[in-house]
Parts: structure tokens; sequence; C-alpha cells
């Protein structure tokens, strides 16, 4: 009995030594020092874009306000530093995301899921994603068995002109979800106890119900360069604009804000999808620049001028124009550019920006309201409204900036900003996107 009570003792001098042995593993020495272990951090130049300091600037007009809209007015506000597009998106760069919606379909008629991975599940057990494709798979669309599968893709024969096989793009349609993040802190108290009273505990809603989800059709509306002008010729545009290797270096047109916006979305999955694979650790979305982010980078280092470039003047100590716009009384070539040009043609600003003014007028996140100035915060200003099929037109405008190939000069202002409607799509309007910088600034060492 009295071995079997030193054994008992021991057993539990070995047990309270595992259990300190634990502790300590969990606690380090006691002091609290973080998490250990953790990735070190810094982040790369993303491909294509230029950096954006930190910092404030009075956003509003430097010069006089010519069309007298009161749409603008001068304010002091401040900007975290991010990363933009340094030109355009262009029609070769909109056309990866077109082959990828396009291949997509294929792989799918064709059956090709990766069977490791075939559903999503949230914590309830309920399906959330379709089938995860296979896109190490090779397509071939001329082989006998793929040729028939994927008949559906290429418009009926009825429809075909001088009969040749193409693919019918109506059928490019794109499902994209985002959380919205502002509903979520304006409803995150929807919770009640028994009586019917709100609980004051943020964060234990379905988060579900702030998924948004919307399907689109992704492909550029080539039409654009005839129904935008009457009794004008721009069939040639109409037919090869987008898909000649000849304009793949133009900037993106006939693309409407929806389309720009999931452009960015698809932007941010295939980006971090790629990060995903190789362990890395998720960086920020891509998205449409807000019209403040916009303003601040057109401005360079002028925060007072007018134009990307300084100002007051449209053309240099040489007489050219520095921009791609409709100078003079109408003289579309004296510029250099009878519609849009190559992107990069014209001399970047102090940041190193293309076509900030100029060329194609570019989409904004925010919502246009002519009094958006008086209402918006002066710390990053984001004024958003999404609007609803069913809702008026006045809701659906989306702010347009830079002034573009067919527009005067005062459009080219940095500061001037008008509206188009986020469902329509013109041969004048393109986007470029950003990302917020992970950090303060980029001069920061770890």
């Amino acid at each position: 009995m009295k071995g079997a009570n030193i054994m008992k003792t021991v057993n539990k001098i070995i047990l309270l030594g595992v259990a300190a042995l634990l502790t300590a593993c969990a606690g380090g020495n006691g002091e609290l020092i973080g998490v250990q272990g953790r990735e070190i951090w810094f982040e790369p130049v993303p491909y294509g874009m230029l950096y954006i300091p930190a910092g404030s600037f009075t956003m509003g007009p430097s010069d006089q306000d010519v069309p007298f809209s009161n749409t603008t007015q001068s304010k002091t506000v401040t900007l975290p530093a991010f990363w933009i597009d340094h030109t355009e998106i262009t029609n070769n760069e909109y056309r990866q995301f077109v082959y990828w919606v396009r291949d997509s379909i294929a792989h799918y008629l064709m059956g090709e899921v990766n069977e490791e991975h075939l559903v999503t599940e949230d914590i309830y057990g309920d399906e959330i994603d379709p089938p995860s494709l296979n896109w190490r798979a090779r397509i071939d669309w001329y082989a006998d068995e793929e040729r028939e599968t994927l008949e559906p893709m290429y418009l009926p024969e009825h429809e075909r002109f001088n009969r040749r096989k193409e693919f019918d793009t109506r059928k490019y349609l794109y499902e994209y979800t985002w959380i919205d993040l502002r509903d979520a802190a304006r409803k995150g108290t929807a919770n009640a106890d028994e009586g019917g009273a709100p609980l004051r505990k943020r964060g234990m809603t379905d988060r579900s119900i702030f998924i948004k989800r919307d399907v689109i059709p992704i492909y550029p509306d080539t039409l654009c360069w005839v129904h935008d002008f009457t009794y004008a010729y721009n069939e040639p545009l109409t037919n090869m604009y987008f898909w000649h290797p000849a304009f793949d270096e133009y900037p993106v047109v006939g693309v409407s804000w929806k389309q720009a916006r999931a452009f960015c979305i698809w932007r941010t999955n295939l980006l971090n999808g790629f990060l995903q694979k190789r362990g890395q650790t998720y960086v920020q979305n891509f998205r449409l620049p807000t019209e403040t982010e916009w303003e601040y980078a057109a401005r360079g280092t002028f925060n007072t001028s007018p134009y990307p470039w300084g100002g007051p003047y449209i053309r240099n100590s040489r007489g050219c124009f520095l921009g791609n716009f409709k100078p003079l009384r109408g003289d579309y070539y004296a510029d250099g550019g009878i519609h849009t040009v190559k992107v990069g043609s014209y001399n970047p600003n102090d940041y190193g920006l293309y076509d900030m003014a100029g060329n194609v007028a570019e989409w904004t996140s925010n919502a246009f309201d002519e009094s958006a100035y008086n209402f918006s915060h002066d710390l990053a200003p984001d004024y958003v409204y999404e609007a609803d099929d069913a809702d008026p037109e006045v809701l659906k405008r989306k702010v347009i900036r830079g002034g573009s190939w067919k527009d005067l000069g005062m459009y080219m202002q940095t500061s001037t900003r008008t509206y188009e409607y986020q469902d329509t799509a013109k041969s004048y309007i393109g986007f470029r996107c950003v990302r917020t910088y992970l950090g303060r600034d980029v001069h920061d060492v770890l």
C-alpha cells in the first residue's frame, strides 16, 4: 500500500510538471510577448502599380468653375497611402478577365472539377460555393469530343455572319460576391432578446446577410462607338477595337461601373488565390479609387495647380498639347489623337501616372451627389450608395474623373467632377484600380 501511494505521488508530480511545461510553452516566460512565429511581412510593389504616399491636400477647384455647376468646393482632406495603376486598364488586361470567364464556362461544361475540393461548407454544413474548377486541365477547342461539348458557347447557326463560328459573348456571365461592411456596422445590433429588445452586441448577427451577390455580363459593349455618336462613322472601331491586337495597349472602354467593379473583385481573387496556394498572407482588395484618391493621385505634387502637369496651361512651351482631348474648336487631331490613343502616349505626372487627364475618363467608386463635399468626412472621404435596378436613375449616378478624348479642356482639370450612370457603358470611359497600402508608409522598417 505504501508503494502504491508513492507511485500515485510520483504520477501527480509528473502530471503537474507536464501541465507546467504546457503552460510555459503557451505563455512563454509569463510575460506578454504576443504570438510568436508570425510571418515577417513586407508588401512588394504590385505589378503595374505605383505608390502614392499618405498626406493631406486641398481638394476642389484650383481655377474658375467654368460651367458654374457648384458641385465642388475647396476642402482640406487627408488620405492614407495606397497603390494605383500607372495607366488605365488596357484592352489586353481586361481581355484576361474575359478569357478567364470564357475558360471557366468551358471547364464547367466539360465537367473538369477538382475531386479534392468539390464543395465549400459553412459551419452549419450548408454549401456556399460551387465545385472548384480544374484549371490545370487543357482545353482543346478543336478536338471532336470537346467541340461537341462546347457547342453551346458559340453563336447559333442562324446568328452567324458569313458562316463564321464565333463565341456567344452574351453568355460570359460572372457571378461575384462582396461584403457590405457598412451595412454590417449599421445592423450589427440586429439580435433581440426574448422580449424583443435589441441586444447591443455587435458581430452576433448571421453575417451571410451582409454578403452581396451579383451576376453580370462582362464583355465590353463594343457597340458603344456607334450609339454614343449620331451621324458618325465609327463602325471600324466597333468591329476591331476590343479584340484586335492593334488595340491591345489602348484603354478598355464600353465597360460599365458594375463591370469595372467586377473586374476589381476578380483581380483580387486571382492574386489572393495565387498567394493562398503558396501559403502566403492575403493582401488588400483591388478596387476602384474614391474620387478623393483619384484627385490626390492626379495632382501629383502640384497640390494647387489645375492640371496633373501643373498649369495653368494645356500646352507646353513649344505649343504641344499635353493630353488627349478635344482642343480648339473641335480639331481632334491637333493633340495627336483622333479618338483614344495608347496608354502612356503623353508624359506622366510627378508620381509617374499616365493619362490622368484626357484619353478616357475614369470610373471612381463614389456615388455622385452635388453636395457630397459638404457632408463627407475630411478623413478619407467616401460617399457610396449601392443602387438597385428599381431605384430612380438619380441614385445610379457614379462619379467619373479626368476627362476624355472627346471632352473640352476644362474636363481635364483635376478637380472637375461629373457623372455617368452605373449601368451604362461609353466609348470614352475606362478605369484603373487602386489598393490600400498595408501599413503607415512604405518607408517603415520592421
